[in-house]
């Protein structure tokens, strides 16, 4: 049991309020803790180290000592380290998708879909673990042989968001694993208790000590941390989920020492519907790409564009559709979409609401707390008559707020989605086969949902282009090589005589 009560777990040992060191559940040097709060009623359910920068030294060490034996352990049985973590968190999953439930808001239907979505990433690289391949290539000079190996990088550092705790540990450290290296996980402050019962889980699978380490960081000392992590010489590999304005600053980090870096950063994803796309499927996707997670993903759809002869029969449906919601504490079996993660979503929601209206944009629904708020809720919003001008258009949302805009063309829809510096995500809905080459090609993202909202799984690269960030994560080849170096060997070959 957790020590304020609020809940009980299956396996209660998997409850950490401690920072992982070398196999050891440990405190900050200090002994300085901050606290972890329930979105839902605000109220503080556990504690955790509070490290700060005197505490990184000992975690990149660690890494770096586990690396030098981990590197050599054979690939087969780096997978079946990685399956039998699977097969744990399996097990675990209604606990791990309980402590998400307690740390993000999300109701408990959203975080056993989230873990169970996680999970594909942990059976993924586990084979991927054995398929790391290099080459031999008779080059120009017809008596030499080129030869290109593939070894692990190094110690990596995942520095990880709260909005998918489960997700983005399990898709940054199993593809770490698969390849050899050891990692050091920076949760958010929001979210640690599940990474440490992940982190659990992969000692019990028989991952040896220091190969993952997971620090905690309050808010306070996060940035400090993390440009520690960054800069330290022992670390090869950064991998960051978050911000646009925060990922520029890693990158920075990351340029002494010219670490390798994979950045998933901010979306402002438009969403497409034409005049002949199918509603019904088009309002499906739509009603899990905004309001799953509270709206709170870098691909959820941030921007919805709606050609003018279905504009308003789509708004009654996505209204219709949207006042079904029952916002709710996670743990009640009767929610469907929680809180926000923190108060700061709140401030956000207020502000890009004002601003619609003053410019034109009517509420359809919600744009506001609810009057009986106990925790970090907002009343899931729908705004239309949408236009370029309004702050929601230029910024990630990051919250239920939905807007609408209208269009009249095919060229007039592409021109607005692409008018951000962002370019994660882009959906579109429509039958025509023609247009949907044309839009493939000609909308600005790294990753496009054709008559779908779901643009993830494991087999799938993920990330985006612009300012979305670089690198890609999942997906056949190209994710373990991020965490992967080659080296290139040429023979001279003497000929007979």
């Amino acid at each position: 049991m957790t020590k304020s009560a609020l809940f009980t777990l299956n396996d209660p040992s998997l409850f950490h309020e401690a920072s992982l060191l070398n196999g050891k559940w440990v405190k900050a040097k200090s002994g300085k803790t901050f606290d972890v709060e329930d979105p839902g009623s605000k109220r503080v359910f556990a504690s955790c180290p509070a490290n700060d920068t005197t505490d990184v030294d000992q975690y990149v060490e660690s890494s770096q000592a586990a690396f030098e034996s981990y590197r050599t352990v054979n690939p087969r049985q780096r997978a079946k380290i990685l399956l039998k973590w699977h097969e744990l968190i399996t097990n675990a999953r209604e606990d791990i998708a309980k402590i998400v439930v307690y740390e993000t808001g999300k109701p408990m239907t959203e975080a056993v879909g989230e873990v169970d979505y996680a999970l594909g990433f942990a059976w993924w690289f586990a084979g991927e673990a054995e398929r790391v391949r290099g080459s031999v290539a008779q080059p120009s000079i017809s008596n030499r042989r080129t030869f290109v190996i593939k070894q692990p990088i190094g110690v990596s550092v995942a520095l990880v968001p709260w909005n998918f705790p489960v997700a983005m540990i399990i898709r940054k450290v199993a593809a770490a694993l698969a390849a050899g290296c050891s990692m050091i996980v920076k949760p958010s402050p929001e979210t640690p208790l599940s990474v440490m019962a992940l982190a659990d889980l992969a000692l019990r699978a028989g991952l040896p000590a220091g190969v993952l380490n997971v620090i905690s960081t309050d808010n306070e000392s996060t940035p400090s941390v993390s440009e520690r992590l960054c800069k330290h010489p022992l670390v090869r590999k950064v991998t960051f989920t978050g911000s646009t304005r925060v990922g520029s600053i890693v990158a920075r980090h990351c340029s002494e020492g010219l670490k390798k870096l994979t950045m998933e950063l901010g979306g402002n994803c438009p969403f497409l519907v034409f005049d002949d796309g199918d509603l019904d499927q088009a309002v499906a996707a739509l009603m899990i790409l905004k309001w799953r997670t509270a709206g709170q993903a870098c691909t959820h759809a941030n921007r919805v564009y709606v050609q003018s002869g279905v504009y308003d029969k789509f708004a009654q449906l996505i209204l219709n559709a949207t006042q079904k919601l029952r916002v709710g504490h996670g743990v009640d079996p009767t929610t469907t979409m929680g809180p926000l993660t923190t108060c700061r979503g709140i401030e956000k929601l207020e502000t890009h609401v004002a601003d619609a209206v003053s410019k034109g944009g009517k509420v359809l629904c919600g744009g506001k707390q609810p009057n009986d708020s106990n925790g970090y809720f907002f009343e899931p919003t729908i705004i239309s008559n949408m236009t370029s001008d309004m702050l929601t258009t230029k910024e990630e949302i990051f919250g239920p707020l939905l807007g609408l805009y209208k269009f009249e063309t095919e060229a007039e829809a592409v021109k607005q989605a692409n008018d951000t510096n962002m370019g994660l995500a882009s959906y579109f809905f429509t039958k025509d086969v023609d247009r949907t080459w044309r839009l493939l090609e000609s909308l600005e993202a790294g990753m496009i949902g054709m008559n779908t909202g779901n643009s993830s799984c494991a087999e799938s690269p993920f990330g985006g282009i612009k300012e979305s960030g670089y690198g890609k994560e999942a997906g056949k080849d190209v994710a373990i090589e991020e965490y992967l170096i080659s080296k290139t060997g040429t023979l001279t070959v003497e000929s007979q005589t």
